[in-house]
């Protein structure tokens, strides 16, 4: 499979295709491979550490598989917050593991292990791991239920899969805008129309149970952003957020979607609220459930 530029919450539109489960592949939801979505895919993790990661944790001794690691852009987190559990991060892209071996070298840390593997044909049998970590892959297919059934299978009964996920539906500001919403719809139609789901965030509950984990408790974390946390009007409206919908400008026009003057009226808009009295608030969810005992 080719490298594509991705964009969105993760890495934008997904280049969605057909395909059976033990197969290659046969959809990208690979992250980072454009420089500057890399460093956005590092800014968003960077502030959002405490937000997402505070209850993530692992046992010394624990095997972790963490599936679409990307550019290592929340590897380094992971990795660091548990020094003693053994870190599998995977990839289709050799050159997003690549950058992510570097970004762990650099970090000093020495218990991940890198593998280039598919979600849809892993190298690994059942019962393979103690507990599996998914961020930002699932909006990217159109098989979510099937994914999380393989991820499933490769957990020891009563290990966990943690899966965190955006809801662009979630996005809303001050100044309102109309003009803005219509550009962060075309971002949730481009992604649609690859076979992902950029409001799969709301969904989480349903599709882990529907993959057969157990005792699935899914929570809310709201990033609000005013003029008082300048970090989070930097790193997060103005760095995620805002840089993510500037990203699918082309695709947008290319695909018809709106036209160039509405588009930049819009993302203007939505760089106003950055300003001194802008406020910006999105929900991420996060899942974590667990394998039965008796399966």
């Amino acid at each position: 499979m080719e490298p594509v530029v991705l964009v969105g919450m993760a890495a934008a539109v997904a280049a969605g295709r057909s395909g059976m489960i033990g197969e290659t592949m046969s959809e990208a939801y690979v992250h980072g491979y454009h420089w500057r979505e890399s460093e956005r895919l590092h800014d968003q993790a960077g502030t959002l550490v405490e937000l997402l990661h505070s209850d993530t944790a692992y046992p010394s001794g624990s095997t972790v598989l963490e599936v679409g690691c990307g550019v290592g852009a929340q590897t380094v987190t992971l990795a660091r917050r548990s020094p003693d559990a053994r870190f599998t991060s995977i990839d289709v892209s050799p050159e997003s593991i690549a950058e992510a071996r570097q970004r762990v070298d650099d970090a000093g840390l020495t218990n991940v292990e890198f593998r280039e593997a598919d979600i849809f044909a892993l190298p690994w049998g059942p019962e393979s791991f103690d507990h599996v970590f998914v961020c930002f892959v699932l909006e990217h297919l159109s098989r979510p239920v099937q994914a999380l059934t393989l991820l499933n299978t490769l957990l020891r009964p009563g290990g966990t899969l943690a899966a965190i996920e955006g809801d662009h539906g979630s996005a809303y500001f001050y100044p309102d805008s109309a003009r803005a919403r219509a550009a962060i719809q075309c971002q949730v139609t481009l992604q649609a129309q690859a076979g992902g789901n950029s409001l799969i965030g709301r969904e989480l509950y349903p599709l882990m149970t529907a993959a057969g984990l157990d005792r699935v408790r899914v929570s809310p974390r709201t990033v609000y952003v005013d003029s008082s946390r300048p970090d989070l009007v930097d790193g997060f409206t103005r760095k995620t957020f805002t840089a993510m919908i500037e990203g699918i400008r082309e695709p947008a026009l290319a695909a018809g979607l709106i036209d160039p003057v509405s588009f930049d009226a819009g993302l203007c808009d939505l760089r106003r609220t950055a300003d001194q009295d802008g406020v910006f608030c999105y929900t991420f969810f996060k899942g974590v459930g667990a394998k039965s005992r008796h399966a």
